[in-house]
């Protein structure tokens, strides 16, 4: 599935991407940004702090009348001051070990995905959900992330997504690059 996808990739046969980036997703200039939000969508700490922070009070005020949101739901809003039209919010499951949380996790980036294409969005920047405070474990948390975009791309093989997976440090940029070499290698599936 992942190894397939990557496959068509790199010979220019998809009409969908996938990448790994780090930096701060912020600065991106895509159609919208995935947001690891709490549940209240008011702001905290980690990427959901900067991101309230880059995109100016008009995103509380809009995030305020939002009723909060669940775990593995998404919502959006306008991305006000951020180069990016729109913010996708999310919630992550706060890790406990409990396999539910895979599903949780999951849900996170294939609503965000249906969320995107629903308002013709064709470019999405995803922050690692979970991995900051919420302390899902990084590789396992790669691990869910490449697999639900891919699965979603397989689904919609014709829609046009860039998928680009961002990275705040290291680590999670070498859980991406590991899952990423083992797929390729035939490893993963």
């Amino acid at each position: 599935m992942l190894s397939e996808l990557l496959a068509q990739l790199q010979q220019g046969k998809a009409k969908n991407s996938i990448g790994v980036w780090r930096g701060d997703i912020t600065t991106l200039d895509c159609d919208v940004i995935v947001n690891a939000a709490n549940s209240s969508l008011l702001g905290g700490g980690g990427v959901d702090g900067a991101i309230h922070a880059a995109a100016g009070p008009e995103l509380l005020r809009e995030c305020s009348d939002l009723n909060g949101c669940k775990t593995g739901e998404a919502k959006i809003t306008f991305g006000y001051d951020l180069k990016t039209p729109y913010v996708i919010h999310t919630v992550g499951p706060i890790y406990n070990g409990k396999t539910s949380q895979r599903l949780e996790l999951a849900d996170c980036y294939r609503n965000s995905l249906d969320l995107a294409k629903k308002h013709h969005l064709h470019s999405i920047a995803f922050s690692a959900i979970s991995t900051g405070v919420y302390g899902y474990p990084v590789e396992e948390a790669a691990r869910i992330a490449l697999l639900t975009v891919t699965q979603w791309l397989n689904a919609n093989p014709t829609y046009g997504m860039n998928i680009i997976l961002t990275c705040f440090n290291s680590a999670v940029q070498n859980a991406y690059e590991s899952v990423i070499e083992a797929a390729k290698k035939g490893e993963l599936e």
